[in-house]
């Protein structure tokens, strides 16, 4: 079996944890690692010893020792570095989500989707949380075909990142861009057909305001409510807080239908759990049919070794196991560049509802602006 040998795009918070991660899988390793912040590099040094530090992003992507790579930069640099990956050596890839981050970049995904040579998996860890996954898989049966699909995502402050690039819109995408994607990708991958409409209200009433980045104050967004109606009229609404860390809970997923409903509870990063409350909540999946009444609950436990590899309740591990697998060849990546750009493009939506005060349409969309990869 031949080994995974990586090569990393940017080691800041995230990148830490796939260096975590990669290290848990068998046949895989880290060959070499771009980071240009010094403090970044040190810690990834301690994170994956045997790797070799490169100058420049070229450098990493032309390495001979590297046969996949893995971008974990800033947002706003994702794009042009697939780009030019493309260009220099299209190697199987795991890119960090948001795909982009500026609408007017559409047509750049859909050139790269058209003639990328090799796999390409987009980074949605929430399709692998445990829980999360649970509810994926039984949610047909449990309702019996879903019609409303609720996220709530009650949670912390945007964290600091290295130069502080998550503090503005231009470098984010902006708050549903950044950090809601991953739940508008479980939407469409849940509700098995694309959007048609997008309606929203958000915007920032707590957090960063009293901050300053020479004459800046952060506009990063900390609340929002987004509906998204489906072409299969299934209606979906995701509710954001960014300041309510307090939460035992940190998201809540809910479906329902005419024979049921199926939620799952998942908490937020253990390392964030107060020591005095004693060991952190355990994820639960409840199953509550209609007729016979009566809600079933299942705890569904994450592997200790996964938890302490990151924040994503174990996700991570999962999606480079399936990642390890197409450089293996034994599997097709399961997040295309299609699935990367219509969460970015209803995140975009949404945003632009919550500036118009109006609902956005999407019909067809997907179709004439990006082929299927």
């Amino acid at each position: 079996m031949k080994p995974v040998r990586y090569g990393i795009i940017g080691c800041g918070m995230m990148g830490q944890e796939h260096l975590r991660n990669i290290a848990l899988i068998p046949e895989a390793r880290v060959a070499a690692i771009y980071e240009p912040d010094a403090a970044m590099r040190a810690a990834a040094a301690r994170l994956a010893p045997g790797a070799r530090f490169a100058e420049s992003l070229e450098a990493v992507i032309t390495d001979p020792e590297v046969n996949c790579l893995l971008i974990a930069s800033p947002n706003h640099l994702h794009l042009a570095q697939l780009e030019r990956i493309a260009a220099l050596r299209p190697l199987p890839l795991l890119v960090e989500k948001p795909l982009f981050t500026d609408p007017a970049d559409a047509a750049r995904v859909a050139a790269l989707a058209g003639s990328y040579d090799a796999p390409v998996w987009v980074a949605m860890e929430y399709r692998y949380m445990p829980p999360v996954a649970h509810l994926i898989r039984e949610a047909a049966v449990a309702t019996g075909g879903i019609r409303m699909l609720t996220i709530r995502e009650h949670r912390f402050p945007f964290l600091q990142k290295v130069g502080d690039w998550n503090r503005f819109n231009r470098n984010s995408g902006g708050t549903l861009v950044e950090k809601c994607c991953h739940f508008f990708d479980l939407m469409r991958l849940i509700a098995g057909a694309d959007p048609v409409r997008v309606m929203a209200s958000g915007g920032q009433a707590v957090n960063h305001l009293d901050e300053r980045y020479g004459e800046e104050v952060p506009d990063i967004w900390d609340n929002a409510y987004v509906i998204v109606d489906f072409a299969n009229g299934l209606r979906a609404m995701l509710e954001l807080c960014m300041f309510a860390e307090g939460a035992r809970f940190q998201e809540e997923i809910s479906a329902v239908g005419p024979k049921g409903k199926i939620e799952c509870h998942v908490p937020g990063p253990g390392r964030f759990w107060p020591d005095h409350l004693g060991a952190p909540p355990v994820p639960r999946v409840i199953v509550s049919p209609r007729d016979p009444k009566g809600p079933r609950e299942l705890e569904v436990p994450v592997d200790p070794t996964l938890l302490a590899a990151g924040d994503h309740n174990g996700s991570t591990f999962y999606q480079h196991r399936g990642f390890a697998d197409v450089i293996l060849g034994l599997r097709q990546p399961e997040v295309t560049l299609q699935d990367g750009w219509w969460a970015v493009a209803i995140a975009l939506a949404a945003q632009q509802s919550a500036k118009t005060g109006q609902s956005v349409a999407l019909n067809g969309l997907g179709e004439r602006s990006i082929a299927a990869s």
